[in-house]
């Protein structure tokens, strides 16, 4: 049965108004948002298609309402998917409008004229504030949020104030329930000792799970950004776990969380008293001169530097090396290159480098936690809000999350180092361009054999970037390259065990890395299995496990993971 709508045709006449009226006044107003050029032509055909569509939008809810029917957002948001948005006509309508804005400003962003950073730096300030705009974000137009208050009694948005003011007090908005969670009980639990420790890190010796173990040790270098037990999270899904269960004597570095009395230190210093100390520790309690080697993420890069200065002395301790979403090229830097240039480097430089005003200081893992949360506002910012304040519902635990939000400090001076050297000037695969630790720094001079791994769909390491290490590393001649599904951690944290995702390998190594896809086959499950074999070749022989941890001149100081993961930023 129709309902009686007074006027129909002349509220359609009104809406078609406003419609081309919307459409004029977006288009002046990303004109003047941009202050940069925007073809005529494609600013004409956005706005035409950007009233076609709204037109079509309108008729769609007027003819709905007339039928007693309802309007349901387009498929393929998650933030609109839940039922109340499409039983709510003025929701859905409001759903609707905004996709078909942020598209169109998306689009418009697109069609800037200007260098590729400007149009990036646009496209990422553009996305940022349609993710912000977003109806579901604001209580008055969140249906789902304003039916849960009206279910509770109002009790939803008490808790979301209570939420809110918690994340307030400590600084950071929650991403997990923490309180479920505590290194060394049931994250980092996998069984070790801590066998060597400086100002910069603690080496930790995990006991071996295996009768024999490979004669050769293994050493893992983490990022310095976050914390190790990314890689050892809970055992079904822990990289050092996994690389023991293998066989391995696994050795691992556990950064030191900087504070006050670390702020002057250098790249210098991660490279001679972090990476090489640690490697030259591995040497002394095993008494191998040669071991397998690991850096996953800025580690792959502090690995990487390390090997070069070795083999610039004249040193080749590394049997192998694996580089895991790793950046030794940083031509693409993928949506991270938005926030670097000169001027930005200057300013870090002028405020916590070795030549600050005041001294060196330090940059603040909150700083880093929210620069990495904003490259995915929707998954890592506004789904927080809208669940946490908006439903007053507390996040479920989850340890990746926990990781997460255990953010780490940085020394003033390194981080300067790094981010002139690497996503500004990208010196590090220039031949000699740099001196590090008194030695030009020639990565070519590595002969290691290497497999090298990216992820798919990595936002901060593109894939085609991590690729990009077959061609710095000339001196290899061993080099295997294996791409993951998923993303920047999921992608590397994906155990055996579950048989989930997928990775494509290919033999051969062409320098581009379209070319290397084109020809690359997919297998189904987890690339540990490739990795593990690879490894396998280089361990060496199989011996009887060790009984004790260290040895004679490194006595077990305190068991695993050490007191310096649990410091907090």
């Amino acid at each position: 049965m129709k309902k009686p709508v007074p006027a129909l045709d002349q509220i359609g006449q009104t809406a078609q108004a406003n419609v081309q009226a919307m459409g004029e006044a977006m288009t002046e107003s990303m004109k003047t948002l941009s202050g940069l050029k925007l073809p005529m032509d494609a600013l004409s055909k956005l706005q035409s298609d950007y009233v076609t569509q709204a037109t079509a939008m309108w008729n769609n809810a007027l003819t709905a309402f007339q039928t007693e029917g309802t309007t349901t957002p387009p498929p393929g948001d998650k933030r609109f998917a839940a039922d109340a948005w499409a039983k709510n006509p003025v929701a859905a309508m409001a759903a609707q409008t905004y996709l078909l804005n942020a598209r169109t400003l998306m689009q418009m962003a697109d069609s800037v004229q200007g260098d590729p950073k400007t149009k990036a730096r646009i496209r990422f300030a553009v996305q940022q504030w349609v993710d912000a705009a977003s109806p579901a974000n604001y209580l008055a137009t969140n249906p789902e949020a304003l039916a849960k208050a009206v279910e509770t009694r109002g009790e939803s948005i008490g808790q979301g104030m209570k939420l809110l003011m918690k994340d307030i007090e400590q600084g950071r908005m929650s991403q997990t329930d923490e309180s479920v969670f505590e290194v060394g009980r049931n994250v980092a639990t996998s069984e070790g000792a801590v066998v060597f420790e400086n100002q910069l890190f603690q080496l930790i010796e995990y006991k071996p799970t295996t009768a024999k173990v490979h004669e050769l040790p293994m050493l893992f270098v983490p990022p310095c950004i976050n914390k190790y037990y990314i890689l050892d999270l809970q055992p079904d899904n822990s990289v050092i776990a996994y690389t023991v269960a293998q066989g391995h004597r696994v050795f691992v570095v556990s950064w030191r969380n900087p504070d006050a009395s670390l702020v002057d230190k250098t790249w210098d210093d991660y490279i001679e008293h972090g990476a090489l100390r640690a490697i030259a520790e591995v040497q002394d309690i095993t008494g191998a001169e040669k071991l397998n080697t690991l850096g996953f993420c800025v580690g792959g890069t502090i690995l990487s530097t390390a090997l070069a200065v070795l083999a610039g002395r004249g040193e080749t301790p590394a049997k192998s090396m694996t580089l895991l979403t790793t950046l030794l090229d940083f031509s693409d830097t993928g949506i991270l290159d938005v926030f670097i240039d000169e001027a930005a480097v200057k300013l870090r430089e002028r405020t916590i480098g070795a030549e600050a005003p005041n001294g060196p200081g330090l940059l603040k893992g909150s700083e880093l936690a929210t620069t990495f949360s904003f490259l995915r506002p929707n998954d890592l910012v506004w789904n927080y809000v809208v669940g946490n304040y908006l439903k007053g519902e507390a996040p479920p635990p989850f340890d990746l999350l926990y990781w997460n939000g255990d953010s780490t400090n940085l020394p003033g001076p390194m981080f300067c180092w790094y981010l002139r050297n690497t996503y500004l000037t990208n010196a590090l695969r220039q031949p000699n361009a740099v001196t590090v630790c008194g030695k030009p720094l020639d990565l070519s001079k590595i002969q290691t054999p290497t497999f090298i791994y990216g992820s798919r769909e990595d936002h901060i390491v593109p894939w085609k970037a991590a690729y990009g290490s077959t061609g710095v590393l000339k001196g290899v001649k061993d080099k295997t390259f294996v791409l993951g599904a998923s993303g920047h951690i999921a992608g590397v944290i994906n155990p055996a065990s579950k048989n989930k995702r997928s990775h494509w390998v290919n033999s051969q190594l062409p320098a581009a890395a379209d070319d290397w896809f084109k020809t690359a086959t997919e297998q189904p499950g987890s690339w540990w299995p490739v990795w593990s074999g690879w490894l396998a070749k280089h361990g060496g022989k199989l011996v009887p496990a060790p009984k004790a941890y260290g040895n004679r001149s490194h006595k077990v100081i305190e068991p695993a993971p050490g007191r310096y993961v649990k410091q907090k930023a």
